[in-house]
């Protein structure tokens, strides 16, 4: 029978209860983890936000309040009263295993039914049905202490802003559609019917125009939305840590978030990260780690062999070459006898899902040495690539050739993080942050036919390309950085354009006529005739942050209530089909797909 509280009330979380707390007469409320019915001595673990006590009712208990004990089941929802003493059978499994609760008062505050699975860090359950009953995974210590960690990151961020004197201002949910970047969540009106507002991708317009409103800091803990495919790391709705700052350099920026990451790390999980980060231009980090986002916590760079095999017989490497692209190789130092030719097919694979035609390799074991290419080349042309890729007997040389390098590179990195992760050379207890900068101010984009902007049309050329922007695009660099945390960009930003003029020439580079950036951002560049201080800032993927510091494998598991990978959440059913008077408002027909 289900009870109220009564005068009962919570004094205690169990969490932090140790034997100094021995004594203490408290009231405790949870939830029933588990139950365990040793005949005359009833033991409770009792589960609450903070952690796991177990309670104690025997002999010398109440009656009424022993039998209530006994019936007791898992999940089962509870407030008691009475004394905190010293186990005798004390445990280090859990924080709180060198005391217990004996109990003198008990309530039943609600039943539970028989869960679908148990509640407990050791089990195997399918995903699908751990998500559909979310609220129940949740009561798992595992999935608990992340979403409580979340908290106090976003808080630790909070403080050190606060103390840093930005101020956080909230900017729009519902905001104008803009044709850069990813695809916009819209959402109809239904007071001016036909038109439609977009869910904020990022508040970069608005911070912008904080900026221009003399507010000088500014940060906001922001939701954000993308109508884009997922992945493990990213999800249609994400929350962004969102900054911007005036009359400052690109290093003012970089020193002031090397600082927050370090207060984070310190605050919450006591480690000191030392600053300031290594920088790397984008072109370096593309050349060494075939990455704009390099994992550091191993070496194992490219090489680049073009000029050792530049006038060779193998028409792969020579036709790169000759088509102006390049020759990289990957030379995995002793792997021969761990890399077989099947896991090299595998590795094959991988390249070409980077957009490789292809791996060529050499296996050179003790007893023979295997190669998909060697044949086609002269002993000295061997020679001359062993001697440029340091090859020596034991190890697995792995290359990629293309007439575009940049893809050679990317097509090998992704091999490098795969041949990382096979032979077990990541220390995953590192926590390396670098900063990748100098980035390509735009990237030509083989679907539109046109180059587009490589983060968004309103960051700042290098001056030293200020010149190109009209005559070689392509060559031009931004004042732009990405803060990248073993192999994961964690965080990306930019000076902006505070120049009027600048700002038309970035647009009629990017394709605009002068009535598309009129109707897209008419409002931004009317704002800037009227004084644009230097401005500019990053903006982190919080639910990234928070998967790394805790060394998740995905975003779902920091996420409350996340989406899977049709972009639906399956506790709810949503998204789900709506009434026709709720379409007929907002002037919607439907013209369904034919299944």
């Amino acid at each position: 029978m289900m009870e109220t509280m009564g005068d009962l009330r919570r004094t205690h979380y169990v969490g932090g209860l140790r034997e100094k707390d021995a004594g203490t007469e408290m009231t405790v409320a949870g939830s029933v983890a588990r139950c365990r019915d040793k005949g005359g001595v009833v033991f409770v673990d009792l589960r609450d936000t903070t952690g796991i006590l177990q309670l104690i009712f025997d002999d010398s208990t109440d009656k009424d309040v022993f039998e209530k004990a006994s019936s007791l089941k898992s999940e089962y929802v509870i407030i008691a009263r009475g004394t905190l003493r010293e186990r005798e059978a004390k445990t280090d499994k859990i924080p709180t295993g060198g005391v217990e609760l004996f109990v003198t008062e008990l309530r039943v505050l609600s039943g539970a039914a028989t869960t679908p699975f148990e509640l407990r860090d050791e089990i195997n359950v399918n995903d699908s049905l751990r998500l559909k009953y979310r609220y129940l995974d949740l009561r798992r210590p595992m999935m608990h202490e992340p979403i409580v960690l979340r908290s106090k990151i976003a808080k630790a961020i909070r403080d050190y802003y606060d103390a840093n004197h930005f101020l956080e201002i909230e900017t729009p949910v519902l905001m104008k559609s803009t044709p850069e970047g990813a695809r916009d969540y819209l959402v109809p009106s239904r007071v001016q019917p036909g038109r439609f507002y977009a869910l904020p991708q990022s508040p970069q317009l608005y911070k912008q125009i904080l900026m221009l409103s003399g507010f000088d800091r500014y940060y906001q803990v922001a939701r954000c939305f993308r109508d884009e495919d997922l992945r493990a790391d990213r999800q249609p709705e994400f929350t962004q840590i969102d900054m911007e700052m005036s009359f400052v350099t690109e290093d003012d920026i970089m020193t002031m978030n090397e600082g927050l990451v370090k207060h984070v790390f310190k605050e919450i999980l006591n480690v000191d990260v030392p600053t300031p980060f290594l920088r790397m231009p984008y072109a370096e980090a593309m050349d060494r780690f075939g990455s704009d986002k390099p994992d550091t916590r191993f070496g194992l760079e490219l090489q680049n062999v073009t000029d050792a095999v530049r006038s060779c017989g193998f028409a792969v490497f020579k036709n790169a070459v000759e088509a102006g692209g390049s020759v990289r190789a990957l030379n995995v130092k002793g792997a021969a006898a761990q890399l077989s030719r099947k896991e090299i097919d595998k590795l094959t694979e991988v390249a070409r899902t980077y957009g490789a035609k292809g791996l060529a390799y050499t296996r050179w074991t003790a007893d023979a040495k295997s190669s998909s290419f060697e044949k086609f080349l002269t002993e000295d042309e061997i020679a001359a690539l062993y001697a440029a890729a340091n090859v020596e007997e034991g190890d697995v040389l792995l290359i990629a050739a293309d007439a575009d390098s940049e893809r050679a590179c990317t097509a090998l990195g992704a091999v490098r993080l795969a041949v990382g992760a096979k032979l077990g050379l990541i220390d995953k207890s590192k926590f390396n942050f670098l900063w990748v900068t100098d980035f390509p101010l735009f990237e030509y984009s083989e679907e539109e036919n046109r180059f587009v902007a490589k983060h968004h049309p309103f960051t700042m050329p290098k001056d030293e390309d200020l010149d190109r922007i009209e005559t070689d695009p392509g060559a031009c660099r931004a004042k732009a950085y990405d803060m990248i945390l073993n192999g994961c960009e964690l965080g990306g930003g930019s000076i902006r354009i505070n120049d009027p003029e600048l700002q038309q020439r970035m647009f009629r580079a990017l394709g605009f006529t002068p009535e598309r950036a009129e109707e897209s951002f008419g409002f931004l560049i009317e704002a800037y005739q009227y004084g644009a201080p230097p401005h500019g800032g990053m903006a982190y993927g919080f639910d990234r942050m928070v998967m790394l510091m805790l060394g998740r494998d995905s975003i779902r598991d920091v996420i409350a209530f996340p989406k899977v990978q049709n972009a639906g959440e399956l506790m709810s059913g949503c998204p789900d089909t709506v009434e026709d008077k709720q379409l007929r408002d907002l002037c919607i027909a439907l013209d369904l797909p034919q299944e």
